[in-house]
């Protein structure tokens, strides 16, 4: 059992029996010591004060007492003023120890059950006018990892993308394309669809941003030129009759998703990221309309003289928020509206629907849970939004529409290629093949991308440095990597040598490193729970690194198959074993592969 679990059952006992005190478990606060104390565990005692009506330290003293002589796992105590520090027995981690062994991949994890319930994360939510860039790569491992947290923490996880399917914003590659393009397609210019289309989109702006600035030349005024550039206009103009089912339009916006869909399922592919249902807003904008419209009969949402629809925030502290556009067109928030109905009416009562989006949209998804809740939707109130900072480069901000992102595709490559280049200057994979070499490049390019990102809290915005990532010495996937590795071959050695990890370890005392081990080791499944509450998958990626130093504090002090005493042997290569099989199972929900030979 748990050591949080037995000492909270045994404090409830006894404040019981020491001072006839009945208290809520609930309000016990149980902490790792602090390193400069001696112990394992420690009791804030200060809220026992009034109910002994003793100082805190005697407070402390008398509990110490009672645990020490009643519950087996305790070794010893001392306290600290009004906190009561407790060192658990060796016999109890040793044996922490051989449980997790036993449980090998799935320790730390709850099982999926019929009883579990049901968490949507929507993450991508891509564009179909522009590849996949750096932010897209946030989001996309953000939303995968807090996908696989979740699953470990024993819900029911639905992996949804909604592709941005529709809009002027499609509509404006569409027409460069159309005007431009002389019949290109990706097989003829060699190109991924993706590329392609964003290709078109950028040049788009060039032309609009040259007839903006002659209109301006001619006495317009800046924010009548951007309207009125003929480009936008004929843009706007198709964006009407994509909406009215205009054959022709219908027609070229087909064939250019479906080259940006081949193009995107290559990029996730190589990303390693999946998804168990897909949404399109050009399927699910029209019950946002219905919806809207239902509302504004309702008298929940108002409607202006020119025709467009409203929704009046400013009670709960807001402004005014289009829902329909004067020449009835929707926006984004009638197609999340519609989406977001949809998803509930499909899976019913989840838990919660968690939108794995940029905090340039905090604003966005706080108007979308106050319209759907003004409209009578309960489960509003179950909408979460995963609100991660911006990629930044050294250069500033990316700018789709400018051509000025860093791609995906392009950003994995020399990714491969960096970590091709230092491997091979550090001679780390000689003894490989070479096809396990392009396998471990490509192993190695994506954890240092993957982790690089996924260490940093995601709320807070981030600097991204290709180089810095890929570092077999710092705090960086591919450094994981390669202790899991060294432990694949210890392990390998002891297989040679016939050296086997019992069931029941034979020692009864360990040295520190050894101690703080397994006290990590025991940690897991709790750092595993952290992380799915706070929705932070950063807590899996520091963890991870801080037992990979802790490991290899232990390898440098501590033989193993060199150690003379087989039960401290077998203890060690046990320990070591453990250690891998958690590295490679919280990579694992963070979308990380590792390799067991570097």
């Amino acid at each position: 059992m748990n050591i949080d679990i037995i000492l909270t059952h045994a404090l409830v006992t006894a404040l019981h029996e020491v001072y006839e005190a009945d208290i809520d478990s609930s309000s016990i606060q149980i902490q790792e010591t602090r390193k400069e104390f001696e112990g394992d565990k420690t009791i804030v005692v200060f809220p026992y004060v009034k109910i002994a009506r003793k100082s805190p330290e005697q407070t402390a003293t008398e509990i110490g007492n009672y645990l020490q002589e009643h519950v087996s796992e305790i070794e010893s105590f001392n306290v600290v003023k009004g906190f009561l520090n407790l060192s658990i027995s060796p016999a109890y981690w040793i044996q922490n120890l051989q449980q997790s062994l036993s449980k090998g991949e799935q320790y730390g994890f709850t099982a999926v059950s019929s009883d579990s319930q049901t968490i949507m994360v929507e993450y991508s939510s891509p564009n179909t006018n522009k590849p996949l860039h750096l932010g897209h790569i946030r989001n996309n491992l953000l939303g995968y990892a807090l996908a696989q947290i979740l699953s470990a923490n024993g819900y029911r996880v639905i992996k949804a993308n909604l592709i941005n399917d529709r809009g002027i914003h499609i509509c404006k590659s569409m027409l460069a394309w159309k005007l431009f393009g002389n019949n290109e397609t990706p097989e003829s210019s060699g190109l991924k669809g993706d590329h392609l289309i964003g290709k078109y989109y950028v040049l788009f702006d060039k032309k609009h941003k040259k007839q903006i600035q002659e209109l301006i030349s001619q006495g317009s005024s800046e924010e009548h030129a951007k309207n009125d550039a003929p480009l936008m206009q004929a843009a706007r103009e198709m964006l009407v009759k994509w909406e009215s089912g205009d054959a022709e339009t219908v027609s070229l916006w087909k064939t250019m998703n479906e080259w940006v869909y081949k193009g995107f399922n290559e990029t996730y592919s190589r990303m390693g990221v999946s998804f168990d249902k897909m949404y399109y807003e050009s399927q699910t904008y029209l019950l946002g309309k219905k919806i809207i419209l239902d509302g504004l009969d309702k008298g929940i949402l108002y409607k202006k003289e020119d025709g467009s629809v409203w929704a009046d925030l400013t009670k709960e502290g807001l402004d005014h928020k289009l829902l329909l556009r004067p020449d009835g067109t929707s926006v984004y928030m009638t197609q999340d509206i519609g989406t977001a109905v949809e998803r509930f009416r499909e899976f019913g009562n989840m838990k919660e629907l968690i939108y794995v989006v940029g905090n340039e949209q905090n604003y966005h998804f706080q108007v979308l849970s106050i319209i759907l809740s003004k409209l009578g939707y309960e489960w509003a109130e179950k909408i979460y939004h995963m609100s991660y900072g911006m990629v930044e480069l050294p250069a500033g901000k990316m700018k789709s529409r400018e051509g000025t992102v860093v791609d995906a595709d392009d950003l994995m490559e020399e990714m491969k290629e960096t970590a091709t280049t230092i491997s091979n200057d550090l001679g780390k994979l000689e003894s490989l093949t070479v096809n396990e070499k392009e396998q471990t490049f490509e192993m190695i390019a994506q954890a240092a991308l993957k982790y690089f990102i996924l260490k940093v809290e995601p709320r807070k915005t981030m600097m991204f440095n290709p180089k810095e990532s890929i570092d077999f010495n710092g705090n960086t996937g591919p450094f994981i990597q390669y202790t899991h590795a060294r432990i694949c071959s210890v392990l390998r050695k002891a297989d040679e040598q016939g050296i086997t990890i019992p069931a029941t370890f034979l020692v009864s005392t360990y040295s520190e490193k050894e101690r703080e081990l397994i006290k990590m080791i025991a940690k897991y499944q709790e750092i595993i729970s952290l992380a799915g509450k706070e929705h932070a998958p950063s807590h899996i990626a520091n963890y991870t690194y801080d037992l990979v130093k802790a490991f290899n504090q232990f390898y440098h002090e501590c033989s193993i198959l060199n150690e003379e005493d087989s039960a401290i042997q077998q203890f060690r290569l046990g320990l070591s074993k453990q250690v891998a099989t958690i590295i490679a199972s919280a990579m694992k929900l963070l979308g990380i592969n590792v390799p067991e030979r570097m």
